[in-house]
């Protein structure tokens, strides 16, 4: 086993009502210990105190000019005024007797006024709580509450949704300041719930430059960031300062050793929600690094202007954004003739060949880079040198196409809220790790635990389990949850709920949930989420949900299909109405269906992996209707719940009339 790990500790056996569980593994760069902080570095502040002192100058944020409606070029706060802007607002935070350790909610789209109060939070060592409506209907209530928030920053347009509220969470919410204005009526409605409500401009004006930071420690909270699941009550998982800093000197430390360091010269595009892990992760390493961040507007339809307007170097995304981009280029492709298909499958198939020799990007194929991909790297603004993916595993055929075809390093992780955003990383320009999530972070420690009534083995040749970590970069627990808490940390041990399989290399290759396995009647085991990713890979799928259940021996599904797709067949084959009459259309299914299985059978889907019947939805699943989590994974329980009758009805339907 393992070019790019080492064993620390060897496998257990089962025994003492615990499964056996493998070999405990590093990542080679940490063969000789887990990262240690450096002496003195005690919050994520003294990494935005420090670039301050070094490149006070340089552009830290940046948001586009509108003038009549109309987006023009970035306009920028340098380092230094973003520093005085934090110190002001932190002194304004203590004027309103918010202390040290107190909770301060921070709720709207990513913007200066987002990261400018949560390091006015990390300068006065207050912990910050990010608030967002996605997380299901009344969360934004729930949060306030469980976290005690006393203070709340709101972009101007969430305001309304904070004052829907605010009579039931006035105990300890006493002031909302807004991200820009605020109205003398919305003041006065909050007066009378005890609450004081300021603009930006008017809290700045409560603060002080010359004010004493208190000081701060590692063990310090330094946020707590409330998350979904896909069942129950969001979670408030608690981040301690190391746990950040750890995380940032970590992306720091694997870049020095594969790749090249973010620097001043370096441009990230922010547009993932700062309110998630992954985001605020690379947004804090950058802010160590001196690199600039320019904001999206904050609307999907202008994302792509954006990002050509920026000219980003750094850029993040996750795999619905990748699939998204995949599929746009893909039929771009297709639909450009036959001549430019053919080149485009050559230098594809060329350039991959050398990246799987082993060749760095930038020498695989540097004419063909400029020939044939460079427009897709200009869909991206044409300067990007890295690509980030997390949040979920990256389909492997996205991924090839990304590496081969972007013209810059794709690195993709696997991590979670509680492991502090990633903690497996794959490494730049290494083409083996495709399909896989890589190596540990080296700040973490990581093994395979068996799930025997799974049939999942870690002591096996090729060891599959559930992936526990160990190390410096994992939450301090669930707030108010010790009984949560104890579930998932063992011994040390925080057991991920994910099944991952080693690769002979060391790699990890993510399988499935452990929640999201079930056995058919007839005995077989059915890892729906792999049926998912591979039945998502037809063309007229946007969103499917494959369910069955110990007491069926057949799958059935509920699919969003591909709107024009449907339409095209339905005007080929002479069928009338709107998008969702065709979604009821029997002919219609039966396509789908059919298309479906025949999606199956060339991945190589096994008999009982087929689908029986299929539902199509016209309106996707989305987070008005609990069905989906802010990182648009499917809320099983929900989407059950909400189409018990519909599932019922397919099973009835496959079934065929009662003899």
């Amino acid at each position: 086993m393992a070019e790019y790990i080492v064993k620390v500790e060897e496998g257990r056996p089962a025994g003492d009502g615990k499964p056996s569980a493998g070999p405990v593994y590093r990542c080679i760069y940490a063969k000789d210990g887990l990262l240690e902080i450096p002496e003195g570095m005690e919050s994520p502040w003294d990494f935005f105190s420090e670039s301050v002192k070094k490149i006070a100058n340089n552009r830290m944020l940046g948001r586009r000019q509108i003038t009549e409606g109309k987006a023009g070029s970035y306009v920028w706060l340098n380092y230094e005024e973003v520093y005085n802007s934090a110190l002001r607002i932190g002194s304004a935070i203590r004027t309103r007797g918010v202390n040290p350790g107190d909770r301060c909610g921070i709720y709207g789209s990513n913007s200066p006024e987002w990261i400018i109060a949560m390091q006015a939070c990390s300068s006065q060592a207050i912990t910050y709580v990010p608030l967002y409506e996605t997380l299901g209907p009344n969360a934004v209530e729930f949060i306030i509450n469980h976290a005690e928030v006393s203070i709340a920053f709101v972009q101007e347009s969430k305001i309304p949704a904070i004052f829907k509220c605010l009579e039931r969470c006035n105990t300890h919410l006493k002031t909302i300041v807004s991200f820009g204005k605020i109205s003398s009526k919305q003041k006065e409605e909050a007066e009378k719930l005890y609450v004081t409500c300021f603009s930006w401009e008017e809290f700045a004006l409560l603060g002080d430059l010359d004010t004493q930071l208190p000081p701060k420690q590692k063990t310090n909270v330094c946020t707590i960031m409330y998350t979904s699941g896909t069942t129950g009550e969001p979670k408030g998982v608690i981040l301690n300062n190391a746990a950040i800093i750890a995380e940032v000197l970590s992306i720091d430390q694997m870049l020095i050793e594969t790749d090249k360091v973010g620097t001043c010269e370096d441009t990230y595009f922010s547009f993932l929600p700062l309110a998630h892990v992954y985001d605020q992760i690379i947004e804090t390493y950058c802010i160590y690094r001196g690199c600039s961040i320019g904001f999206w507007q904050g609307d999907i339809r202008y994302l792509i202007d954006d990002l050509l307007e920026l000219k980003p170097t750094i850029f993040s995304g996750v795999p619905r954004v990748y699939d998204k981009i995949y599929t746009g280029i893909m039929e771009k492709i297709s639909a450009g003739g036959a001549i430019r298909k053919t080149l485009f499958e050559f230098a594809y198939n060329y350039k991959l060949k050398n990246l799987l020799k082993g060749l760095r990007q930038d020498e695989a194929a540097p004419l063909l880079d400029k020939l044939v991909f460079d427009k897709i790297k200009q869909g991206f603004g044409g300067k990007v040198r890295i690509m980030f993916s997390g949040a979920a595993p990256l389909p492997k055929h996205v991924e090839e196409f990304l590496r081969v075809t972007c013209c810059c390093v794709l690195s993709q992780g696997y991590g979670l809220t509680e492991s502090c955003g990633g903690c497996f990383t794959s490494i730049a320009n290494v083409m083996s790790m495709m399909g896989t999530v890589g190596v540990p972070i080296t700040t973490i420690e990581a093994r395979l635990e068996s799930v025997p009534e799974l049939g999942y083995d870690a002591l096996a040749d090729v060891p599959r389990g559930e992936i526990c970590l160990r190390g410096k970069t994992l939450f301090s627990g669930y707030h108010k949850r010790q009984d949560l808490t104890d579930d998932l940390l063992v011994d040390g041990w925080f057991h991920t709920g994910d099944i991952g399989e080693l690769q002979h290399d060391g790699t990890m290759k993510i399988i499935d949930r452990k929640k999201n396995i079930f056995k058919l009647s007839q005995g077989e085991y059915v890892a729906v989420e792999s049926l998912e990713s591979t039945y998502s890979r037809c063309p007229l799928v946007t969103s499917i949900w494959v369910y069955g259940n110990s007491f069926e021996s057949f799958l059935v599904a509920i699919v969003v299909p591909e709107k024009k797709a449907l339409e095209d067949w339905a005007v080929q084959n002479h069928q009338d109405g709107d998008f969702k009459s065709l979604c009821n259309n029997i002919k219609a299914r039966k396509f789908v269906l059919e298309a479906l299985n025949s999606t199956a059978k060339k991945h190589q889907l096994r008999g009982f992996e087929m689908l029986k019947a299929v539902h199509l939805e016209p309106i996707p699943f989305d987070f008005e209707r609990d069905l989906i989590t802010p990182t648009f994974k499917l809320k099983r329980p929900q989407l059950l719940k909400h189409y018990k009758d519909c599932i019922d009805q397919l099973y009835n339907e496959a079934k065929g009339p009662k003899v």
